[in-house]
């Protein structure tokens, strides 16, 4: 099987380039499959913060083993033709695209973001058999705490784009909820439901012995200043140190792209506590460690754009999870089956009791520890990259036998003996049994 996958690659750093990576590692692995990836351009040189602050400059390079073709880049109007260009050379029997809305351009060059977009269904109008992973919906996103000016129009535009996203052949969402909005509201017949999965190929048990010695450690990671943000938490963290003296909590991850200097300014305000760590950028190979020696991962959100990277990571490697209380996060741990405690959104005085609520119970630690593993076992990579390729094939072989010209797409991914496919439910509601299931 030939795969063409359009998505952000690294070295590049631009959203989703590390799920993109991981897709393509295990598309690899597979003797049968042909792997291109249509990556974004990489500038020259590449930057990252450490743990002091300072900027880390270095030459972009491709990684090695993989056949990567830079065909598209963010901000650029040309995007689809580019791609249909190269697509129509390679000659592919799929193309995948690793998709959110912003991708092919920020909320600055809407016209270039709308155009990309429409990049799937130019394709499929080529011949070319097209799925899309959309990670989040703009149904759900808070435009305002997003920092997103003239929010009616950018409503109208995501809806436009939302049309043009399902021209494609198939689209697979990451939460049931979003799959509810597009049968709902767009009268969509070809949404499948998928997980994000987690970026092991086999998890590691957690190892208690590395956690609360000497410090309990308390985990944020991410791009922060937008919908990610880090003051309620460091409001919270006061309290938490009155009730657990040994409590440390390290601040990792970077600026979004899209506020620079806030990571910055927090670290500026808040550095001089001894018991906060402001790690900046961690390095792929540092990841595992950090995340094993870590009691509590905390995710303080103001809202949410999907389905969460850092709370599949905290599952990969058995670590309780402390969440905003958003729709989307409750979707997520009902769908995932993960053990999260809940806070109300902005309400730091919730958020110390939660967090002081777990690292008082090595029991509940040890309980949400093993829930979280157990989760992760079910949602390994290879087992999401194995259920998209079922998919793939079983669409190729309607389209060999012309069943019909365009294909409805019904429970394929969830016979009833199985229930480890591209996502982990539970037995739908009586409300949502008429629906096809998805991708499980």
């Amino acid at each position: 099987m030939k795969i063409c996958l359009v998505t952000a690659f690294p070295p590049s750093g631009r959203q989703l380039n590390e799920y993109g990576f991981h897709l393509a590692r295990e598309l690899q692995r597979n003797p049968l499959v042909d792997l291109t990836i249509l990556g974004d351009e990489l500038t020259r040189y590449a930057w990252a913060t450490d743990k002091d602050g300072k900027t880390l400059a270095g030459e972009q390079e491709e990684l090695p083993g993989f056949n990567v073709v830079r065909s598209w880049d963010s901000n650029h109007l040309w995007n689809p033709i580019r791609l249909a260009r190269t697509v129509r050379r390679l000659k592919p029997d799929i193309v995948w695209f690793n998709l959110v809305y912003s991708t092919f351009g920020t909320p600055e060059h809407p016209v270039a973001a709308f155009a990309g977009l429409c990049s799937p269904v130019l394709t499929r109008m080529l011949g070319f058999f097209t799925h899309v992973t959309l990670h989040h919906i703009l149904e759900h996103v808070d435009f305002a705490g997003a920092g997103v000016k003239r929010e009616r129009l950018f409503r109208l535009g995501s809806e436009m784009a939302t049309r043009a996203l399902l021209g494609a052949n198939s689209v697979s969402v990451l939460l049931s909820g979003y799959r509810r909005i597009l049968l709902e509201k767009y009268a969509a017949e070809n949404v499948v439901l998928g997980t994000h999965g987690t970026f092991s190929i086999c998890p590691s048990p957690p190892d208690y012995s590395v956690r609360d010695n000497p410090d309990q450690r308390m985990l944020a990671i991410g791009h922060w200043g937008t919908y990610k943000r880090l003051e309620t938490l460091m409001e919270a963290f006061p309290a938490i140190l009155r009730s657990r003296p040994n409590a440390r909590l390290i601040v990792a991850g970077a600026n979004h792209h899209t506020t620079p200097g806030y990571w910055e300014s927090i670290r500026d305000r808040y550095g001089a506590n001894p018991r906060i760590e402001f790690r900046g950028y961690v390095a792929e190979e540092d990841v595992p460690e950090l995340f094993r020696t870590t009691s509590v991962v905390v995710l303080p959100y103001d809202s949410a754009t999907g389905s969460s990277g850092p709370a599949h990571q905290a599952c990969e490697y058995g670590v309780p999870l402390v969440s905003a209380d958003l729709p989307d996060f409750r979707d997520m741990a009902a769908d995932e089956n993960m053990a999260i405690s809940f806070y109300k959104t902005g309400d730091a005085g919730d958020l110390a009791q939660q967090v002081i609520g777990l690292l008082e119970s090595p029991l509940r630690q040890r309980q949400a520890a093993e829930q979280n593993y157990a989760a992760a076992l079910r949602m390994t990579m290879p087992n999401i990259v194995r259920n998209y390729l079922r998919w793939f094939e079983l669409q190729r072989r309607r389209q060999s036998l012309d069943i019909s010209s365009r294909p409805r797409f019904r429970s394929y991914w969830r016979p009833s003996s199985v229930r480890s496919s591209l996502s982990v439910l539970p037995p739908p509601a009586a409300a949502d049994r008429a629906q096809p299931p998805g991708l499980d």
